[in-house]
C-alpha cells in the first residue's frame, strides 16, 4: 500500500458518538482490518482509512504525518467523527472547520490547536452540510435534532483539510444510533462517491468561497450561505475568534489580524483557484472594528460582500 494517497477518518475509542460513526460506516462496506498502526486498530475500504485511537483527538496532532511515516501512504485530509458538547443539552448534529489562530503565536489551546494557525478547512464541509440539511428531513429517528455548522474551534494541530461530524450534545444522544447512521451515511457517499463533494481545481476554479467573520458559534451566517447552491465554505470566525484591542492613543491592536490572516490562508490552500470572500456580521463589531476590517481585506484583495451581494452573485436574486 506504500505510497497510496489516503483519507483517514480519526475514532475516539472512549467516544461512543465517534465509535457509532465508524462501526455504521464500516457495516456498509467490507473494510479490510489492517495491520495496528502506532499499536492502535486500523481498518481500510480502497482510498479509506481508520485508525481508532485510545483516547481523545483534539491533541492527536501532526496525525497525516504519523500516519505516513507508519504507513509510507500520504493523507490528504482527515475526517473525525465525534461528540459534540453543548449546556443546552439540545440534541443536535454538526460540522466544523478547526483551529484557534486567534490565540498568541505557538500558543496550546486548552482544547488543542495552536495559535496564529488554522488546519486548512475541508472542502467538503458545504457540500455535506447541503447533504445533512437535505437528508435529515426524510429521517424520522432525528427529528427534532438541531442541525448547524459550528465556527473554526478547537485542535488537534494537523496540516491537512479537516473536519469534525458530531452528534450532539449530552450523555443522553450521543449514543443516538440513528444519528450515527445519517452521518455514517454522508461520510460514505461523500467519501466514495466525491462528484460534486469536494473541490477540483481544473472543474471549480473560480467559484465562490466563502469565509464568515463574526457572530456566535453555531454560525447561523454560514449555515444560511453555505446552503445556497454555488457556495464552498472556508474558515467560519466567530467573535470571540476577532479579539480586538484600543489603546488609549487610539491604535488597534489584539489578535483580530492574525486571526483573519491564518483563516485566509488556509482557506486558500484548500481551494486553489477559488474566488475567496468574506461576509461580515455588522452587528458583532463596533464601528472602527469593522471598517478596520474592512481595510485589512482591502490591501488582501479580498472582497466583503453582504448576502444580497453574494445572492446576486450566484444569481440568486
Amino acid at each position: 500500500m506504500s505510497g497510496e494517497t489516503v483519507i483517514l477518518i480519526a475514532v475516539n475509542q472512549q467516544d461512543i458518538a465517534s465509535t457509532n460513526q465508524a462501526d455504521a460506516l464500516r457495516a456498509m462496506d467490507d473494510w479490510s482490518e489492517l495491520s495496528p498502526v502506532e499499536h492502535h486498530p486500523a481498518y481500510a475500504l480502497k482510498h479509506l482509512r481508520m485508525l481508532y485511537l485510545p483516547n481523545g483527538l483534539l491533541f492527536e496532532d501532526h496525525l497525516a504525518k504519523r500516519w505516513e511515516e507508519a504507513t509510507g501512504e500520504r493523507v490528504s485530509e482527515i475526517i473525525f467523527p465525534s461528540r459534540h458538547v453543548a449546556a443546552s443539552g439540545q440534541p443536535s448534529l454538526t460540522l466544523h472547520p478547526i483551529g484557534v489562530p486567534h490565540l498568541p503565536m505557538g500558543e496550546q489551546g486548552p482544547y488543542g490547536g495552536h495559535g496564529g494557525t488554522a488546519p486548512p478547512p475541508s472542502p467538503r464541509l458545504a457540500s455535506w452540510w447541503k447533504m445533512l440539511l437535505n437528508q435529515a428531513k426524510n429521517e424520522d429517528s432525528v427529528e427534532g435534532f438541531d442541525l448547524s455548522l459550528e465556527v473554526t474551534h478547537h485542535g488537534p494541530t494537523v496540516d491537512v483539510p479537516t473536519l469534525f461530524i458530531e452528534v450532539g450534545s449530552t450523555e443522553e444522544t450521543w449514543g443516538h444510533l440513528g444519528a450515527a447512521q445519517l452521518l455514517a451515511t454522508i461520510m460514505r457517499d461523500g467519501l466514495l462517491d466525491s462528484s460534486g463533494s469536494t473541490w477540483v481545481e481544473e472543474k471549480h476554479a473560480g467559484e465562490m468561497v466563502l469565509v464568515t467573520l463574526g457572530g456566535g458559534h453555531y454560525a447561523p451566517r454560514a449555515n444560511q450561505l453555505a446552503a445556497l447552491d454555488g457556495v464552498w465554505l472556508g474558515h467560519m470566525l466567530a467573535t470571540y475568534a476577532l479579539p480586538f484591542e484600543k489603546t488609549t492613543e487610539g491604535e488597534i491592536g489584539g489578535n483580530w489580524k492574525q486571526s483573519i490572516l491564518a483563516a485566509l490562508k488556509a482557506t486558500r490552500r484548500s481551494f486553489p483557484g477559488g474566488e475567496l470572500v468574506c461576509s461580515m456580521d455588522k452587528k458583532a463589531f463596533k464601528g472602527w472594528q469593522r471598517q478596520a476590517i474592512r481595510d485589512l481585506l482591502e490591501v488582501e484583495g479580498i472582497p466583503l460582500l453582504t448576502t444580497k451581494q453574494i445572492k446576486a452573485k450566484l444569481g440568486l436574486d
